[in-house]
C-alpha cells in the first residue's frame, strides 16, 4: 500500500470513529441526564445554567418512588403482563412459526403476506375496537385482557422471526434424528429448540420490551391503581401543581432497569437471533 492510500486508509477509520463516537454520546446522553437528574438533589434539577455534573448524590428521590402507595402493585402488575405475554407468544409463535417453515399449504405465502401486513396497521386505530371487545367480553380492567390485547400485536412479529430462524436450520438433521427413532415431536424437542435458542432469546427480549414500556392500551384498558402498569405509575409524579423531576427520573430509572439487566444478560444471543432470524427464509 502506497502512502497516499494508508493516509486515506486511516483518515476514513478515524472519521468512521468520531462519528460513531459522537452518535453514542448523543444516543446516550438522554440516559446520562436521567441518571443525573434521579441522583441529584432537588436544589440542582432548577439550577440554571444547567450542571451537567453533579454536585452531591442523593437517593431520597428513589425512597420517595418507592414508598408510593401502589409502587409494588404496579411492578407485579408489569411483571404478570410482561412474563405472560412472553411466554404465550413463545408457545404459540414458535409452533406456528414451524408450521409455515417446514409443511406445505394451501394459503401459505399469503398466510406470511398478511402477518407482515398486521405490523403496519397503526396502534391509534384499533384502541376503540379493541376496548368495545375486551368491554363485551367483560375483560376491561384485567390483566388478561392486556395481555391478549399485547399478543394480537406481538405474535406476528414473533411468527416472522422465528419462522426466518427456523427455515436456516437444516431440515435434514430432523430427518435424521426421525431415522433414529424420534417422532416428528421428538425431533423438534431434541433438535431444533436448542438450536433456536437464539431467535427465542431476541424474540422474548423484543416482546418483554414492548410489553413492559407500553403505555396507551394499557392507559384505556386499565382503570384500578393497583392494575396499572409502571409506565402509567410514572404519570403519578406529574400534578396540577407541577412536575417531581427528581420522582420521575428517578421512577424511570426504577423501571428501566430489570429490562436494561435482561438485555446485557442476553445481548450476544439477541444479536445473533435478529440477524438470523431477518436474513433467512
Amino acid at each position: 500500500m502506497n502512502p497516499s492510500s494508508a493516509r486515506r486508509s486511516r483518515h476514513g477509520r478515524f472519521t468512521a470513529n468520531a462519528l460513531g463516537l459522537l452518535f453514542s454520546a448523543v444516543m446516550a446522553f438522554p440516559i446520562y441526564w436521567m441518571l443525573l437528574t434521579a441522583f441529584r438533589p432537588a436544589e440542582e434539577i432548577h439550577h440554571s445554567p444547567p450542571q451537567f455534573w453533579p454536585g452531591h448524590l442523593t437517593l431520597e428521590h428513589f425512597r420517595r418512588a418507592v414508598d408510593t402507595p401502589t409502587f409494588w402493585a404496579n411492578v407485579r402488575a408489569s411483571v404478570l403482563i410482561g412474563i405472560g405475554t412472553v411466554v404465550v407468544s413463545l408457545l404459540i409463535g414458535t409452533l406456528a412459526a414451524f408450521a409455515l417453515a417446514r409443511f406445505s399449504f394451501a394459503g401459505r405465502k399469503a398466510f406470511v403476506l398478511v402477518i407482515l401486513g398486521v405490523q403496519m396497521i397503526p396502534l391509534a386505530g384499533l384502541i376503540i375496537p379493541v376496548y368495545l371487545l375486551l368491554s363485551d367480553a367483560g375483560l376491561t380492567d384485567s390483566l388478561l385482557g392486556v395481555v391478549l390485547t399485547y399478543l394480537v400485536f406481538m405474535l406476528p412479529f414473533t411468527v416472522w422471526l422465528l419462522r426466518g430462524f427456523i427455515v436456516g436450520i437444516p431440515v435434514e438433521l430432523e430427518e435424521a434424528a426421525m431415522v433414529d427413532g424420534c417422532t416428528r415431536l421428538g425431533a423438534f424437542r431434541r433438535v431444533v429448540l436448542p438450536l433456536l435458542a437464539p431467535g427465542l432469546v431476541a424474540t422474548s427480549i423484543y416482546a418483554l420490551v414492548q410489553a413492559w414500556n407500553e403505555y396507551v392500551l394499557a392507559y384505556v384498558l386499565l382503570s384500578s391503581n393497583d392494575k396499572q402498569t409502571l409506565s402509567i405509575w410514572l404519570v403519578s409524579f406529574q400534578t396540577s401543581f407541577g412536575t417531581d423531576y427528581g420522582g420521575l427520573m428517578a421512577g424511570a430509572t426504577l423501571t428501566a432497569l430489570p429490562v436494561a439487566v435482561f438485555f446485557a444478560i442476553v445481548q450476544r444471543r439477541v444479536a445473533t437471533g435478529l440477524a438470523t432470524g431477518a436474513v433467512k427464509g
